[in-house]
C-alpha cells in the first residue's frame, strides 16, 4: 500500500501587491503557522506518516512543507520543490515524481499545493475528475493506492480540515 497525502497550504497573509508584488513570496501568518502545527499534532496519531514531501516553491507552500517535516522530529522527511505543484498544477509531472519516490522506497508521500489545484488533483486521483472536493486552508487528505499512483485508482481514506479537528 502507498499513502499519498495532499495538503493545501496553511493560512497566508492577504494578497497585497504593495507588500508582495510577487504573490509567490506571500508568507503564512503567525496564526496560520500555529494553527497548522495543531492540525499536524491532531493527525499524526491518525495515520499521518510521511517519508518525503513535494511542494510548490511558493513561500506559503514551502513554509507549510517545512512545518510538516518538522512534525516528524525524530526523522523529518526531506522536502523537494516541484514546479509541477505551482498554481495550475501539472498532474502528470507530479504523479511521475511521486512514482519515482515510491520506486526508491517511500510509501508515505505528501504534496503541498494550492487551491483549487488540490481539489482538482484529488478528484482526478480518486475518480474521473468530475467529483467535487473542497480543500479549506490547511486541509489534508489521505489517498491510498495499491502500489503506484495511477489517476482514477486512488481510494480517499480521509479529508480533514482544521474546523473538523476543532483547531
Amino acid at each position: 500500500m502507498m499513502n499519498l497525502f495532499i495538503i493545501r497550504h496553511a493560512w497566508a497573509e492577504e494578497r497585497d501587491s504593495a507588500l508582495w508584488p510577487d504573490d509567490s513570496k506571500r508568507p503564512l501568518t503567525s496564526e496560520g503557522i500555529a494553527r497548522f502545527r495543531e492540525v499536524l499534532n491532531a493527525i499524526r496519531p491518525r495515520g499521518f506518516d510521511v517519508s518525503v514531501i513535494g511542494t510548490s516553491p511558493y513561500t506559503r507552500c514551502e513554509q507549510t512543507a517545512r512545518l510538516t517535516s518538522e512534525a516528524f522530529k525524530k526523522n523529518p522527511p526531506p522536502i523537494e520543490l516541484l514546479e509541477a505543484l505551482e498554481p495550475g498544477s501539472d498532474l502528470e509531472a507530479v504523479v511521475e515524481w511521486t512514482n519515482r519516490q515510491i520506486s526508491v522506497g517511500h510509501d508515505g508521500v505528501a504534496w503541498v499545493g494550492h487551491a483549487p489545484d488540490t481539489d482538482d488533483l484529488a478528484a482526478l486521483l480518486i475518480g474521473d475528475g468530475k467529483g467535487l472536493l473542497r480543500f479549506a486552508k490547511a486541509a489534508v487528505a489521505l489517498i491510498r493506492f495499491e502500489e503506484r499512483v495511477v489517476p482514477g485508482e486512488g481510494e480517499l481514506r480521509w479529508l480533514v480540515t482544521a474546523k473538523i479537528l476543532g483547531v
